[in-house]
């Protein structure tokens, strides 16, 4: 799907060969390379966080698990959301290289917001996971079979290429004959549809709504899932079952809450925030798709007792070695 996008978006903007440029973060010029090196430790962190885990999840057979598929298909996509953005932002903070092409712009905006869109549908997927798993533990491997699993990925991955793709149509259709300097550190749909000499009203009212009635709606199937899943493991007859049901669950409940609360206050400070400075919000804009991916394989790997052993014996026995 993401290669016959990038195809798609090179063949919309042909027409369309202006350059635009990103200026980086406005007012924190002078701290440009100092804020490029923590992105970049940041990153780092977060590339080998998901790598180790990907790793992990692909050779060892007791992790072959519907949790940990969609624990695989979610450092996959945290791997696509710090990459969109962070690259371009080190090489405009440290090389000065500010400017994109308008294809260019199209396909890190698509990959940027996809990504995200997908991350929800994956913690979404996730949630439903652990439901089955407390809830009818009995008839958990004849619910999530693999055909249904990757009924569900199939289906989360398409819906995300979905609700995205319209916004690259209704850029590719906007004149843009005044300024192309986007004070930002990526390109993303609102902050390149304001620079356009036309009326941008549908532009805003489906980048902003149908992406976050799509999260919303995530986010009440979530929060549906742990509420039952709390009422059952209330239920549970011993303390020991409870306390192991809880703490399956917390990890799950860090990485939603690292996820959602970052993500409504940049939405949200984005469209109403006006008070809020601009070098503020385009900050926090860029910590929020490094560090959800740095700290998800942390939290995942210190959280979970299957993948905490793995980790313990992959470090010991290269240790040993």
């Amino acid at each position: 799907v993401p290669s016959a996008c990038a195809m798609i978006i090179f063949n919309l903007s042909s027409y369309n060969p202006g350059t635009f440029i990103l200026v980086g973060i406005p007012g924190l010029e002078q701290f440009h390379v100092w804020i490029g090196i923590l992105f970049c430790i940041i990153y780092i962190v977060a590339v080998v966080g998901n790598c180790i885990l990907l790793y992990l999840i692909a050779v060892e057979h007791s992790l072959h698990e519907p949790m940990f598929f969609f624990l695989s298909m979610l450092a996959m996509t945290d791997l696509i959301l710090s990459t969109a953005g962070v690259p371009k932002t080190l090489s405009i903070f440290w090389l000065g290289a500010r400017d994109i092409t308008f294809p260019g712009c199209l396909t890190q905006m698509f990959f940027l917001h996809y990504s995200f869109v997908l991350d929800s549908a994956i913690l979404m997927a996730m949630a439903f996971d652990r439901y089955v798993a407390i809830c009818s533990p009995l008839r958990y491997t004849t619910i999530l079979t693999p055909k249904t699993i990757i009924k569900i990925a199939m289906g989360i991955s398409f819906r995300s290429f979905c609700i995205i793709l319209p916004d690259v149509f209704l850029l590719t259709h906007l004149p843009f004959c005044r300024t192309r300097i986007i004070p930002h550190t990526y390109c993303e749909h609102i902050g390149v549809a304001r620079l356009a000499c036309a009326d941008i009203s549908i532009n805003i009212w489906y980048g902003f709504c149908v992406p976050i009635m799509t999260v919303i709606s995530d986010v009440i199937l979530i929060a549906l899932s742990y509420t039952l899943i709390l009422c059952a493991v209330f239920r549970l007859p011993s303390q020991d079952a409870r306390q192991k049901a809880l703490s399956t669950c917390g990890s799950h409940v860090c990485v939603i809450l690292m996820f959602y609360t970052p993500a409504f206050f940049s939405i949200l400070a984005h469209r109403f925030g006006h008070n809020v400075s601009r070098s503020f919000h385009i900050m926090f804009a860029n910590l929020y798709i490094v560090i959800p991916p740095a700290l998800n394989p942390i939290v995942y790997g210190v959280k979970t007792k299957q993948m905490r052993d793995k980790v313990i014996l992959l470090f010991s026995t290269k240790g040993t070695g």
